[in-house]
């Protein structure tokens, strides 16, 4: 498979997104490197060829952090994973900008209120940062916790999102 990958310019530094030919998002994160966003993606599912060019969903991201936080979410995506990690990734998805949830919390929104740590692995799995919002979920007692591009992106992006 080829996809198309396309790096733009944000408040958070440079910002890669990998979209097959339909136009969904495989993986993205705030990187300039190419093969670190690439090897998001699981090796089955992972792109033969990516090809410089001008993605949808780059447009998304550029109003997103003009103000428009909600449009990211109905970028399409394709993830590869178990049906558990299919329910997370959609339900990621539902929680509002500019209120977090906890793990616990999220696992409590999945019916499997016992699943913290499943639940920390779907975020730290989720291949199209952004676009599916890991970002906003984090530890127990409220702090960032892990976040594959930094924690200190992740601050800025709950700190714009709250505004």
């Amino acid at each position: 498979m080829t996809a198309i990958v396309q790096t733009i310019p944000t408040p958070d530094g440079p910002f890669t997104l990998v979209a097959d030919d339909a136009g969904r998002v495989l993986a993205s994160g705030w990187s300039d490197d190419v093969a670190a966003v690439v090897e998001r993606i699981p090796l089955r599912a992972r792109p033969t060829d990516v090809t410089p060019g001008a993605t949808d969903a780059a447009t998304a991201v550029r109003a997103y952090y003009d103000g428009d936080l909600t449009g990211v979410a109905t970028v399409p995506v394709l993830q590869y994973g178990t049906a558990l990690q299919h329910d997370g990734w959609r339900a990621l998805r539902e929680i509002e900008p500019g209120r977090p949830l906890t793990y616990t919390e999220f696992a409590a929104m999945l019916g499997r209120p016992s699943a913290v740590r499943a639940v920390a692995s779907i975020c730290a799995r989720n291949a199209p940062a952004l676009f599916v919002p890991c970002h906003r979920v984090l530890r127990g007692d409220g702090s960032m916790g892990g976040f594959a591009w930094g924690v200190e992106v992740k601050r800025s992006l709950l700190e714009r999102e709250s505004r």
